[in-house]
């Protein structure tokens, strides 16, 4: 009984936003949001995209948003890639969500406090080691809060979570091994037995239980993640290449003149472990003809 990823956005809006999933929402939100306390006793469930149109607005990036205890608004958005402005896009999708509360004419007092959790498969913070974030407006000095928690931002990043199944301690951290590690598994592990949203959870994500539309669908968003990876990795590859490239060649002119465009063409075509090679052997060049002995030497 394989289970589908939650971490792709199909994935992820099965599991937490489809009609059976109130009850898995309610305990992952408890656990993200108010350390597992049981702060939301009820939530509906609706269209993250079902906000008024205002224009001149961009598009906002949601995969689940709900209407929780308190009358307060919660959107949750899963990325696995770090996109450029990743982080502005998460204040933009806030700010968008909670003044698209208001319709015309309504006044201020209309407005409902607003959270956005994000869930992110890449490091997002480098200054800590938590995985679990939660940021407030507050006074910069004196440390105290603005008035009423209007907007909170929460972030998950699953990265920094490393815990083995036997590691795992409450329902803060179930629900991360969850989402982190669920298609891993054939059969839901019997130390999730005693927690019935997290079996829930991984029903709704048994492939079995998905129709052949369904599963299309997720094969298509799998590969369109895995071809984002690729490409990133493949010009991050080519930008160090290119710089290592730009270096060598300037320590190739100083140690021996300046390169013909033709040896500048075979130097450009090297691979990344070749590169390192001729960096470390062209200190021993005393002319171009040693850099071109070289470079036949490795085009055998």
């Amino acid at each position: 009984m394989p289970f589908i990823s939650a971490k792709t956005d199909f994935g992820f809006k099965k599991i937490f936003g489809s009609a059976q999933s109130k009850g898995i929402l309610i305990s992952f939100l408890n656990a993200m949001l108010y350390d597992a306390q049981p702060t939301i006793e009820d939530l509906e469930i609706i269209d993250p995209y079902a906000a008024p149109s205002v224009t001149g607005l961009k598009d906002t990036y949601l995969d689940v948003k709900a209407k929780i205890t308190g009358n307060k608004t919660v959107i949750i958005e899963m990325q696995v890639i770090n996109v450029e402005a990743f982080t502005k896009r998460v204040v933009y999708n806030a700010a968008k969500t909670y003044a698209t509360q208001l319709r015309p004419r309504e006044g201020y007092s209309k407005l409902n406090p607003l959270i956005a959790l994000t869930i992110t498969d890449f490091i997002l913070f480098e200054n800590t080691e938590k995985f679990l974030t939660h940021f407030v407006f507050k006074e910069l000095e004196e440390n105290f809060e603005y008035y009423n928690r209007e907007i909170e931002l929460v972030f998950v990043e699953l990265p920094k979570f490393n815990k083995e199944l036997e590691q795992v301690e409450n329902i803060i951290q179930s629900w991360i091994y969850f989402i982190k590690n669920a298609p891993l598994f054939d059969e839901i592990p019997e130390k999730f037995a005693s927690i019935p949203e997290i079996q829930t959870a991984f029903s709704i994500a048994s492939r079995t239980n998905l129709t052949l539309k369904e599963l299309e669908e997720l094969e298509k968003r799998e590969m369109f993640f895995e071809d984002q990876r690729g490409a990133i990795i493949k010009s991050r590859k080519e930008g160090i290449i290119e710089g290592q490239t730009a270096l060598i060649l300037r320590l190739l002119v100083r140690r021996t003149g300046e390169i013909s465009p033709e040896i500048q063409t075979r130097i450009q075509q090297l691979s990344l472990e070749q590169l390192d090679d001729l960096g470390e052997i062209l200190l021993d060049f005393t002319s171009q003809q040693d850099l071109i002995a070289w470079l036949e030497s490795v085009s055998r």
